[in-house]
């Protein structure tokens, strides 16, 4: 696997090794040892699997709080996505600043989300599936979310008018949030 620094410390692009021949092909998705010799410990304990059928699909900006926060490790396994992570820990370099990659299946890219990051995505094909790993279990008390479109973040989404969930579009602007973290 390739692990690529990215501009939010922390977040990271997992790019794994696929071994291809006739029959298709086979790739390590996780493996602890490399994660952890890459920097990254977090004790996945639940696997979530998230389908949006239509191209325009924004999910986010969500967190879960402390006590009860969350890395993500964030992979698309059919169709296309813009995946966002954004730094939202008192104290980083990169306070407010976000990242976006994109994660497909084609490119079987993957993006390592740590706590103290809001997540979102995209979806810029129809029919997308994503699977990702969390290192705390879903709690319903701590969830949250922040506005996708939230100026003093300032995310380019590249779209006005998204669909959007009742829960995404009443979602509040950061600095009206609960939400805080330190680095």
């Amino acid at each position: 696997m390739i692990f690529e620094k990215t501009a939010i410390e922390g977040v990271v692009i997992v790019e794994p090794k696929i071994i291809g021949d006739n029959r298709g092909w086979f790739c390590e998705t996780y493996s602890k040892k490399d994660f952890e010799d890459n920097g990254i410990f977090a004790d996945f304990v639940q696997d979530n699997r998230s389908f949006s059928a239509k191209a325009g699909t924004l999910r986010g900006l969500h967190c879960q709080k402390n006590p009860r926060s969350q890395a993500k490790l964030v992979s698309c396994t059919k169709g296309k996505i813009i995946d966002v992570a954004v730094d939202i820990r008192k104290g980083s370099p990169s306070y407010l600043k976000w990242v976006a990659v994109e994660l497909s299946e084609e490119n079987k890219k993957m993006l390592f989300i740590p706590k103290g990051c809001l997540h979102g995505f995209l979806t810029i094909s129809d029919n997308v599936e994503l699977s990702y790993k969390v290192d705390d279990f879903y709690s319903p008390e701590n969830d949250r979310s922040v506005c996708w479109c939230d100026p003093e973040i300032g995310v380019e989404w590249g779209i006005e008018n998204p669909i959007l969930s009742q829960k995404d579009i009443a979602a509040p602007f950061f600095k009206d949030s609960d939400v805080s973290f330190e680095f």
